[in-house]
């Protein structure tokens, strides 16, 4: 009696287990289609918009296992086949640390762009795509790149909505309108993709293209814990699926899911410089180039290094 009591439990464990895997498997079957169809529709609504920036073969760095450098530049083409890099930056991931390090490239720097000469930083993309930018960069501070990721601000903005359909959180820190297509009053809002670019792109101040420079590092640091939050998980398959047209990178769809899963699961931390550093330039003015910034190469070298490891 006893022994067919066991029998029936036993019986009865078995077929809840077989319950709980079909729903399981049917669950990740579910979660699987939501995925494509939000990745095939992402496809779909950027469809070509990344043809007008193509750019040759990347080559880079060799990578140490420990660091991952992406070369970050946004342009605002309107239509040309070549425009100068509007944004530079640097984003390091600190795999074993789960930090970020934000290095920002004003681009008015002096630079010595190889093959053509001296000439402001932004021009390297203008003269030979993302391969000229990132040779000037790692010459001039001898920090290694291993990816990069080209946007044309238009195809921000749409990505932003995808991303973000309610707007990103900025606090806005004072009026602004002038030469920005939008109007933004001080205080905190949930800014689309058009008001956050606008944002990012204000520079009529006294503060001029240094504080633009803060607020792309804060907008990006916005970004980054929007893209991480939870709720926002939904919007991950459509995001990658829009990146693709939207994005020019030599990142496959597979790696950028994977890095930033990865990111989400250890909690990444934003550390931020600017380059130059306060009191490493001075403003001069070069005939056919306008206003420079001719910096100390070599103390914002050693800085940059600093800030890269930690030191």
């Amino acid at each position: 009696m006893e022994e067919q009591k066991q029998r029936r439990y036993k019986k009865r464990k078995m077929r809840k287990g077989r319950v709980f895997i079909t729903l399981l498997l049917l669950l990740l079957i579910a979660v699987g289609v939501y995925g494509y169809t939000q990745y095939q529709a992402g496809l779909k609504l950027a469809g070509n918009a990344n043809s007008a920036m193509e750019v040759e073969d990347f080559v880079p760095d060799e990578k140490d296992g420990e660091t991952v450098n992406y070369l970050l530049l946004g342009v605002d083409t309107r239509g040309e086949e070549q425009s100068r890099s509007d944004t530079m930056m640097l984003v390091s991931w600190q795999k074993k640390t789960d930090e970020i390090k934000l290095v920002s490239f004003m681009r008015d720097i002096y630079a010595e762009i190889p093959d053509y000469g001296n000439y402001k930083l932004n021009t390297a993309f203008y003269l030979g795509g993302v391969q000229l930018a990132k040779d000037t960069i790692t010459e001039m501070f001898d920090v290694p790149i291993h990816h990069y990721a080209l946007i044309d601000f238009k195809n921000f903005e749409s990505l932003i909505d995808i991303m973000a359909p309610d707007g990103v959180e900025i606090e806005v820190e004072k009026d602004m309108s002038a030469h920005i297509g939008v109007t933004l009053t001080q205080g905190v809002h949930q800014l689309n993709g058009q008001e956050l670019l606008g944002y990012a792109r204000f520079r009529h101040d006294a503060q001029g293209d240094f504080g633009r420079v803060e607020r792309q590092q804060k907008v990006i640091e916005a970004l980054k814990n929007e893209l991480l939050s939870v709720g926002n998980s939904k919007n991950l398959p459509k995001l990658v699926g829009a990146a693709q047209g939207y994005v020019t990178t030599d990142v496959s769809s597979a790696d950028q899911l994977k890095t930033v899963l990865s990111m989400a699961v250890g909690g990444v931390e934003v550390s931020k410089m600017t380059v130059p550093a306060e009191g490493t330039y001075t403003d001069q003015r070069i005939s056919g180039l306008g206003l420079v910034l001719d910096i100390d190469q070599e103390a914002n070298k050693q800085l940059l290094q600093d800030f890269l490891e930690g030191n």
